[in-house]
Order: C-alpha cells, then sequence, then structure tokens
C-alpha cells in the first residue's frame, strides 16, 4: 500500500520558501547582519532592496528565499523611517484623531488630505501587492528578473532628473500615481522608494515632499505586508536571534541611508544611481 503524503507545511518541506518560523535554521548571525546591512542600505537608497536581498541570498546561500524574509528585514528599515519621521507621523496621527469628530478636516486641512492620500496609496499597494506576489517570489529566485527590475528602477531614476515639480503637497490623483508604483514595486529588482518618488515628481510634486510622501505611505504598506507573511509562521518568538541581528542592524544602517537619500533629493542628484543600476541589470540579464 502507497504510504500517505506527509502534510505540507511552510517548515516541513526544505523545499518550501524561507518562512519565519524557520529562518533561525537557513542563516546564522552573521549571514544575517550582512543582509541586514544590506537591507538596511538598498531599503532607502533608489536601488531596489528586495533585489539586492535576492542577490545577497543566493550570494551567501540562503536559497530559500522568500518575500517573508525580505519583510522581516524590513520591519528594521520600518523602525528609522519612524525615527525619522517622527514629527509628521505624530503630527498626522493628532489630525487623523480629530478627524474622527471632524471628518470634514480630511480635505479643509494640509494633514488631511495627506491622509487620504495615504488610504489611497494604501489600498493600490494591497491590491497589486497581492496579486503580484507569486510573481515576487519567481523575481526572487531569477536574477535575470531582478536584471529586468534593475533597469525598470534606472528608467524611472532618469525621468525624474528631467522633471522639475513644484508642487508641496500630493494631491489625490497624485496619490494614486504613488500607490501604483509601490504595488508593483513588489518585485524585486524595481526600487520602492526610487520608483514611488520618481513618479511623484515626475506628476509634478517638488522633490522634498515627493521623499515625505514616498516614506509615509511605506509604513502601512510594510505593516500589513508583514503582518499578511506572519500568518504562515509561529510568532515572533520563533525567530531565533539570529533573525533579530538582521532586523538590528537593518534599522541602524537603514536610518544613516534614509538621512543620505534626503540630502541627494534636496540637491537633485537622485537619477545618479542609474548609473549604477544599469551596468548591474544588464550584468544580471547577460550572465
Amino acid at each position: 500500500m502507497r504510504q500517505k503524503a506527509a502534510p505540507t507545511t511552510p517548515c516541513s518541506d526544505a523545499k518550501q520558501p524561507l518562512w519565519p518560523c524557520n529562518l533561525s535554521e537557513g542563516i546564522d548571525a552573521l549571514t544575517a547582519a550582512a543582509l541586514g546591512a544590506l537591507q538596511g542600505v538598498t531599503e532607502f537608497l533608489p536601488v531596489s532592496s528586495s533585489g539586492h536581498v535576492a542577490i545577497g541570498a543566493q550570494f551567501f546561500g540562503v536559497v530559500q528565499n522568500s518575500l517573508a524574509l525580505v519583510i522581516l528585514l524590513h520591519l528594521g528599515t520600518l523602525l528609522a523611517t519612524l525615527i525619522v519621521l517622527r514629527q509628521d507621523v505624530v503630527a498626522l496621527t493628532k489630525e487623523g484623531i480629530a478627524a474622527l469628530r471632524d471628518p470634514d478636516r480630511l480635505r479643509s486641512t494640509a494633514e488631511g488630505r495627506v491622509i487620504v492620500g495615504i488610504l489611497i496609496a494604501t489600498l493600490l499597494t494591497a491590491f497589486l501587492g497581492l496579486l503580484l506576489r507569486d510573481v515576487a517570489e519567481a523575481f526572487a529566485e531569477d536574477l535575470r528578473l531582478v536584471g529586468f527590475g534593475f533597469l525598470v528602477s534606472a528608467a524611472f531614476l532618469i525621468a525624474s532628473g528631467v522633471t522639475r515639480g513644484m508642487s508641496t503637497e500630493v494631491s489625490w490623483w497624485q496619490a494614486i500615481g504613488v500607490g501604483l508604483a509601490q504595488g508593483v514595486a513588489v518585485l524585486p529588482g524595481i526600487s520602492r522608494s526610487g520608483v514611488t518618488i520618481a513618479v511623484a515628481m515626475i506628476l509634478g510634486v517638488q522633490g522634498n515632499a515627493a521623499f515625505r510622501f514616498s516614506f509615509l505611505v511605506s509604513l502601512p504598506a510594510i505593516v500589513g505586508a508583514a503582518v499578511y507573511e506572519a500568518t504562515g509562521a509561529e510568532g515572533l518568538g520563533s525567530l531565533g536571534p539570529a533573525a533579530w541581528i538582521g532586523g538590528a542592524t537593518a534599522l541602524v544602517t537603514g536610518y544613516v541611508a534614509l538621512v543620505i537619500l534626503r540630502h541627494i533629493i534636496l540637491v537633485g542628484r537622485m537619477w545618479t544611481f542609474a548609473l549604477y543600476l544599469v551596468p548591474l541589470g544588464v550584468f544580471l540579464i547577460v550572465r
């Protein structure tokens, strides 16, 4: 009699993606720290953190890479974003509470309109992120696809270099463009920060305002994606010390990279990162 196959779970099959519940089995502390540093630097610089983590995972032999690993490292950079944009986050939180009593504030105040824009972009991001989830897994496993993603990012960065946006506030229709860009950026190789800031600037938003909105929009997207991925895990207590080291390293390096990016945008030099992405993308495609 043929034996009945054992049920497959995220942690029961070596061929399954690297879920948080077996991260401690897939990488050691040094590798986790290296991937955390890679995530922290590339999350905010417009070069695609997911694309570089996919490269790093293969370089370090973590062949069971998946969105779960990427999301875990994103949690460290999420804290970095909260630290740098803490004043904006506090102001928007207060405005959101006030809007519960007076909904008209969502269109009559600048902070209220930002909240609506974030909600619009977040809904579009969630829809596209779920739609493209399986495609993103395939990208992470094929560095040629990651290479094409790098070229897409480079194209947006170059386009942003020839725009002269003047608006200091993101309109609702501009928020739609940013939300669509952030949703597509779930694909490794396509830089979330790069394409969202570039799209906002192409649509007429001034660089500093585009920077601020891009990273405010990233907060609910990262939290939502982390919660979604965590449904396949056994909880934070099962991650092990290596995973925590990776997250802490991503926090520190992410903070530094975020400060650097803000300066680069202020001086209008974000397009220069295309000089790195184009040869890297071509190399991954033709290698």
